[in-house]
């Protein structure tokens, strides 16, 4: 007989995610700290849209996912506008995890990493208002081999 599978725990977070090519893009922060902005600045560099605001994250098949609550799906808080409709794609396996911060390191430790849903995923802290916060994302996602 064999054993019964069990459905993934899935935790809702507050949190924003994309997607560059087939990597998920985890944005976490506080409000205001700039994580639906961020979202936007990388779809305008070419990303899509996964989930804005809340992010239903799970593991499953050794990696961690993101998908949108399904009341969210497609949507995008755009300050100034108000919420605006968007393609999206989920769900998609997370490869890194944006935290951000007002006052990141100038030189921070190799090899970081944010616990999300109790696993690791490879991490950098920045500040999401910076013109160059795109650019840094897609250099983070080049030095761990999944740039596009």
């Amino acid at each position: 007989m064999l054993p019964r599978r069990t459905a993934p725990q899935i935790v809702n977070v507050h949190a924003s995610c994309v997607a560059a090519g087939n990597c998920g893009i985890l944005i976490l922060g506080a409000s205001g700290q700039g994580k639906s902005d961020l979202a936007l600045r990388l779809i305008d560099r070419g990303a899509r849209l996964v989930a804005d605001d809340r992010c239903d994250i799970w593991h499953e098949r050794g990696r961690l996912w993101c998908r949108p609550p399904e009341s969210l799906a497609g949507k995008i808080e755009v300050r100034g506008i108000g919420i605006v409709e968007q393609p999206f794609v989920a769900p998609v396996p997370l490869a890194l995890a944006v935290r951000l911060s007002e006052r990141p390191e100038r030189m921070p430790p190799a090899n970081q990493a944010e616990t999300v849903a109790g696993h690791a995923l490879p991490a950098i802290l920045l500040s999401g208002f910076e013109a160059s916060a795109p650019i840094k994302v897609m250099l983070a996602l080049d030095r761990l081999g999944m740039g596009q």
